[in-house]
């Protein structure tokens, strides 16, 4: 059974905000793979379903970013997923939009979701698609900029991205993460 989750804040305040860009990738693919999040528990949304013979879970934690790992780890344990069944997709300050970056393990770099994944897990070795968001240029805060919304030149952008993150996760279904992460690295 695969794992994808998308991490964002919950509420209409934040929707279509930079920091929730992992909620808008786990809507794309729930809608694609016709798998509707209708399941409220764990502390997230979450919808079941079978894509190319495989059992797949989309979760979006309703914990706010900063508790992500909770709702992570009490899915992963209910319905005993391994560590390397589960991809995450978050928003990346060191990206610039448009780019998207598959890693296999690696640090938070600064990001409190990953940080609590990566507590709540026990390691960092865990599948990740990186959205890059940039960062912001003119002495804005992180915190105010991650939660504003994308300008209308991004948010074309954000289509295309979107649509090859949903892509990615559909190739994990069918071919080693690795070789998808070469894939799209590129």
């Amino acid at each position: 059974m695969k794992l994808i989750v998308g991490l964002g804040n919950p509420g209409k305040q934040y929707e279509k905000t930079r920091h929730n860009i992992g909620f808008e990738v786990i809507d794309d693919l729930s809608e694609k793979l016709g798998i509707p999040l209708d399941q409220a528990k764990h502390k997230g949304l979450y919808g079941m379903g079978h894509v190319h013979g495989k059992k797949i879970i989309l979760l979006k934690p309703l914990t706010y970013m900063n508790l992500s790992g909770e709702s992570v780890r009490a899915v992963m344990d209910y319905y005993d997923i391994d560590l390397e069944d589960l991809i995450v997709i978050y928003d990346d300050l060191d990206l610039p939009v448009g780019r998207i970056r598959l890693r296999q393990k690696g640090s938070a770099g600064g990001h409190n979701g990953i940080k609590s994944i990566i507590a709540h897990a026990g390691s960092q070795e865990f599948n990740r698609i990186r959205v890059g968001i940039n960062r912001p240029t003119n002495g804005e805060s992180i915190t105010n900029y991650v939660l504003g919304r994308f300008t209308s030149e991004e948010q074309e952008t954000l289509k295309d991205v979107i649509t090859r993150c949903s892509e990615a996760c559909e190739q994990s279904l069918e071919h080693p993460f690795l070789q998808v992460m070469n894939q799209y690295n590129q």
